[in-house]
């Protein structure tokens, strides 16, 4: 059933990690054009600031994931990739994530605000998503509200990524270790709805890990079509170590998830599509396309084993 809510090796690994940043350094006030991937509907378009990596460091991390999972359990290396055996993937809601919200606003605090009651739907609406409640696979993670603050800073309120606005944030207001997931929420402009950390960037940035929203993507925000909180759904996705169901186009390996359709291009809206005929229709039901919220309802079985080993490799969750 849809939801829908109303209210390598290890030093080849750091070395890529510690250039990470690098490859989304826009600069303040840079065109975020040169990040801007797809289309949409309405005022507002699915665009991810999320960095794309390249093949070197997609292969380093699979390499490095690998070596750490032979280490801890030496049958896990024969497994690797494989979907059939599941027991690899912990029990759904088995896995709990502390969530340290950081609510900004402008500097007068008269714009940004949101209250107790949108914050915990936008939780419920991630434990909808990675539980499995909307259709999709009952996945490891759950989420927990720690805390919420309240920040009134003006340049805080339009930070993008990759600029010294978003790092100066980030180093005042991080919480927790590599398993708490700091969520942010400002209004970060540039056509931009949200942008994430991955579970392999967190020893080389500690203070930079976490997820970034749109303010008006929140459960009831004004970012229509993308105002149903899918938006977190998505970034967290990536938190948790998955890539967009288009990285990679056509290829084989794509998003390194083998039930997840390849797809050339990340979708507009909700279309039947399929632009990668060999492997099957595109999946734009996926939280990890760029489809409208309305659209969107599933992680695979094959996302939660994914996201399942890259936490806990790197995140310790």
């Amino acid at each position: 059933m849809h939801r829908r809510v109303s209210t390598l090796a290890f030093a080849a690994l750091s070395l890529l990690a510690t250039s990470a940043f690098a490859q989304h350094d826009f600069g303040d006030g840079a065109d975020l054009n040169t990040i801007r991937q797809g289309g949409g509907n309405g005022i507002w378009a699915r665009m991810c600031g999320t960095r794309n990596l390249d093949q070197a460091e997609i292969q380093a991390i699979e390499e490095h994931t690998a070596a750490m999972r032979a280490r801890q359990d030496p049958s896990a290396a024969l497994r690797f990739g494989d979907l059939t055996p599941m027991e690899d993937v912990r029990a759904g809601g088995s896995v709990t994530v502390r969530v340290y919200v950081h609510v900004i606003r402008n500097s007068a605090g008269t714009a940004g605000n949101l209250t107790a009651t949108q914050i915990a739907n936008q939780i419920k609406v991630m434990n909808d998503s990675f539980g499995g409640v909307t259709g999709g696979y009952n996945t490891p993670f759950r989420f927990t509200l720690v805390s919420t603050d309240y920040t009134n800073n003006s340049t805080y309120y339009t930070a993008t990524p990759g600029t010294t606005a978003e790092r100066s944030m980030k180093n005042a207001l991080h919480r927790g270790t590599a398993k708490d997931l700091n969520l942010y929420f400002n209004n970060m402009g540039g056509g931009l709805l949200g942008w994430a950390t991955f579970p392999s960037d967190y020893s080389s940035a500690p203070l930079m890990d976490g997820v970034v929203c749109l303010n008006a993507s929140i459960p009831g925000g004004s970012a229509s079509p993308y105002n149903l909180g899918d938006t977190a759904t998505h970034e967290v996705g990536h938190w948790v170590g998955l890539y967009h169901t288009f990285q990679g186009g056509c290829s084989t390996s794509n998003d390194q998830v083998a039930d997840t359709p390849a797809e050339k291009n990340p979708a507009s809206g909700c279309p039947v599509i399929d632009t990668c005929p060999s492997t099957g229709r595109d999946p734009v039901e996926n939280f990890m396309d760029y489809s409208t919220d309305s659209c969107m309802y599933k992680f695979t079985a094959g996302q939660a084993q994914r996201a399942d080993t890259q936490s806990a490799t790197y995140r310790g969750l």
